[in-house]
């Protein structure tokens, strides 16, 4: 079995470096059972050193010029040949844990991919409870987040990767035809609970609360259109760090 785990990057040389070191302690559990791993970094047209340190810490490193989520991971996703792709934010930091709970889906042969819940870092009472709530709707729902999501690599390609019509939820968009895929093959979408992702809470700090619930409003009242439009999801894209 062969694993690639692919790193979409924008700007992010505060926490590239850590983040790498954590998935590479981490895929010790796939060593464990003879499985080979490669690490691919996406360099979403970062003006900082997000590449140079990427590089240091052993990752291959593709480049995509447009500033989007979607065509960050799939760049990545078309360098990997692993027989399974797993997709992890810049800013998470996975436990060995939740590695081994992701080698054991896979190995059990009826899982066709999902993701896993996430602990939000720093003392963030509201955003806690959001948190929660949202951990409470993947599990239901079978949709993974953004920060961890693994798929058949075949799986993958088949449902044409992340749609780069969205510029926010791309990943619920891939969690529901990965689910309709899964339903007509006879095999599941698994949502990994017992280690949760660690990942940064930093745009609680970087953003005020009415710029989170204004996207949010807009969002619901435009029927979904602001996530066509990066300038309404800025606080992805506009380089804050």
């Amino acid at each position: 079995m062969h694993v690639s785990v692919v790193v979409p990057a924008f700007n992010e040389e505060k926490l590239i470096a850590s983040s790498l070191r954590s998935i590479r302690a981490a895929m010790a559990a796939f060593a464990e059972r003879g499985w080979s791993t490669e690490l691919i970094v996406c360099d979403n047209n970062s003006t900082d050193r997000t590449s140079e340190l990427a590089r240091a810490e052993g990752a291959q490193v593709v480049f995509e010029p447009v500033n989007q989520i979607a065509r960050a991971r799939n760049p990545g996703a078309a360098a990997a040949t692993g027989d399974w792709l797993l997709f992890i934010d810049a800013d998470s930091s996975p436990s060995r844990g939740l590695f081994a709970d992701l080698a054991e889906a896979i190995a059990r042969g009826d899982c066709l991919g999902g993701g896993s819940t996430v602990w939000l870092e720093g003392d963030y009472l509201i955003a806690a409870l959001a948190n929660r709530l949202w951990n409470w709707i993947s599990r239901i729902q079978r949709w993974a987040p953004g920060s961890f999501l693994f798929c058949e690599a075949a799986a993958f390609r088949e449902a044409g990767g992340f749609n780069q019509d969205l510029y926010a939820s791309e990943e619920i968009d891939l969690s529901r035809r990965l689910k309709r895929m899964a339903r007509a093959s006879g095999r599941r979408i698994v949502i990994l609970h017992r280690h949760p992702l660690a990942t940064s809470g930093r745009k609680l700090h970087l953003y005020s609360a009415w710029e989170h619930l204004r996207f949010v409003v807009r969002t619901v009242f435009s029927l979904r259109r602001t996530l066509k439009d990066p300038k309404q999801c800025h606080t992805w894209y506009d380089g804050r760090r």
